[in-house]
């Protein structure tokens, strides 16, 4: 695992300066294109089965409904609304309605490299955004939406055709 001093140092920064988000990061964020559609399917499709999976145990939905084609045309139609992180390789997206953040993944293993943080800083600083659904046993999104300013309001609702609940998360 690199610390944050190894990674400025390759970088070319200098190594007493603290950690900051570089601009030129921020640059990696861009509207979703249609030529996007393939990765932000299969980047959601590997967060639900490795995530919701587990929870929900449904053979139907994670294996024969949810899939690539399916979801590509689904979100062809909310293009206005994707904006993906992408260095070369789309490597996660989010799903912004007006201040509200619908979607946020990550490739699994690309997980823990500050990609999820950057969309969700681009989502707050350019739009705005400032409330979120979160599924009550999804404890690493809790937690990362806290270390980013989000905390829950106390308000539930139940997850369609589910016995679990989700909770409103809003920035302070």
């Amino acid at each position: 695992m690199v610390d944050d001093l190894d990674w400025r140092n390759r970088r070319g920064e200098e190594r007493n300066e603290p950690w900051h988000l570089p601009e030129r990061e921020m640059n990696m964020i861009r509207k979703a294109e249609k030529k996007d559609l393939a990765r932000i399917a299969e980047i959601q499709i590997f967060n639900y089965r490795l995530y919701f999976y587990p929870i929900f145990q449904s053979d139907e939905y994670y294996f024969l409904e949810l899939q690539v084609p399916s979801l590509m045309k689904s979100y062809e139609k909310q293009l206005d609304s994707l904006y993906v992180y992408d260095d070369g390789v789309v490597k996660g997206f989010i799903k912004i309605e007006g201040t509200y953040i619908a979607r946020l993944f990550v490739e699994p293993v690309l997980q823990n490299a500050s990609i999820g943080s950057q969309l969700l800083e681009y989502a707050v600083k350019e739009h705005k955004a400032d409330h979120l659904w979160v599924l009550e046993k999804n404890e690493k999104a809790i937690r990362f939406y806290k270390r980013h300013g989000f905390f829950a309001t106390g308000e539930r609702k139940p997850e369609d055709d589910t016995e679990e609940y989700l909770l409103l998360l809003r920035r302070k």
